[in-house]
């Protein structure tokens, strides 16, 4: 499961007693505070029964399901580390068998208790139409952090509102001839995150973060990008992103999302990160303030990119605007930093060019 994850949730199984499986196929998932994985059949053959039943608790070296083997009688217990050979004959090694089986099956199981009740959430009586699950394991975590940034952070958020005109521009002039080169699409967050990587050079506190009574300065630039799945919030980790230019992030980017949205992202994918960049205009928000993921000192929220009457050069005329905020730690980051971090994003969006002439 990983170094960082003790235990999991055994949440779906994959395949029914009778099914034949092959080396490696999934036959049940497990899901952890972090990610969704996947268990494999150590080997060929046709599953017996499962040992755990679902929203069991396993951890490493659980037995889930026996298997036997295609092409003997012998039944082997998958994904223990059992001893090769070894075969369930007599009476007394099936009762031993059953006996195993029965402890496992009282030691994972998980018992959910009732909601307790306050005096500020008084228990309402069950009524019709409702019903009661166990939140997942995923959404438990997501909830934990959350409260835990609410409780530590003292979050504050500054705004700003960003002219888009430019760079959609030269998206538009150049989508075709980038896609031709690099056979990648060419969007918007890789120019916001080449303007959050310039800003969080001009303000390295931004990319700071507090360690006890130190401060912690991070000479690399890490970017966790938040992807909404249908199992919850996953914030995948853009690693070097100062050293990248605009074809490695939008493919990395794409990479990332696609095995997110696919449950396939690993936890050493999600682990670290500086900065966040949190984009909730691709569900039409029109102005938020984002929560601090911990233990980063800050993050950025994009919302929709809205055609407004906008004075240039003293005429009113359409353009498309976006409202970007910034939540920052206030025990580490003052406003002066957090003003001028946003202003740095606004200034290189609404004008690429800053970026090619280091301006």
């Amino acid at each position: 499961m990983g170094e960082s994850i003790t235990d999991g949730t055994l949440s779906t199984f994959l395949k029914k007693p009778g099914d034949k499986v092959a080396v490696d196929e999934p036959i049940a998932q497990i899901e952890t505070d972090k990610v969704t994985i996947d268990v494999v059949s150590p080997e060929a053959g046709v599953i017996k029964k499962f040992v755990s039943q679902e929203g069991d608790t396993v951890t490493p070296g659980s037995k889930v399901a026996l298997i036997s083997k295609s092409d003997s009688s012998d039944t082997h217990v998958a994904p223990s580390e059992e001893k090769s050979g070894q075969e369930v004959s007599s009476p007394a090694a099936k009762e031993t068998v059953d006996q195993i089986e029965t402890e496992t099956k009282e030691k994972s199981k998980v018992t959910y208790p009732p909601p307790k009740s306050s005096a500020f959430e008084p228990q309402l009586p069950p009524k019709e139409r409702e019903t009661r699950v166990p939140m997942p394991r995923l959404r438990k975590r997501i909830a934990a952090r959350l409260k835990d940034s609410q409780n530590t952070f003292a979050m504050l958020t500054t705004f700003n509102e960003v002219d888009m005109t430019n760079l959609m521009a030269l998206r538009s002039e150049y989508k075709d001839a980038f896609f031709e080169k690099h056979g990648t699409k060419l969007g918007l967050m890789s120019g916001f995150i080449k303007a959050a990587v310039s800003g969080l050079q001009n303000q390295p506190i931004v990319n700071a973060v507090i360690d006890g009574e130190d401060i912690i300065y991070r000479e690399y630039i890490d970017i966790s990008i938040a992807v909404g799945t249908p199992k919850g919030l996953v914030v995948p980790v853009l690693r070097d992103a100062d050293k990248m230019n605009f074809a490695e992030i939008e493919k990395n980017i794409n990479t990332l999302a696609k095995r997110a949205s696919g449950g396939t992202i690993s936890i050493d994918e999600m682990a670290g990160g500086t900065f966040t960049i949190s984009n909730g205009g691709v569900y039409g928000s029109l102005l938020s303030t984002p929560i601090i993921n911990p233990p980063q000192s800050a993050i950025l929220g994009m919302h929709s990119i809205v055609s407004k009457p906008t004075v240039v050069g003293g005429i009113v005329v359409p353009r498309p605007m976006m409202y970007v905020a910034l939540t920052y730690d206030h025990r580490l980051i003052d406003g002066r930093e957090a003003v001028y971090f946003l202003r740095r994003i606004k200034d290189v969006v609404e004008d690429p060019r800053r970026l090619l002439l280091d301006l």
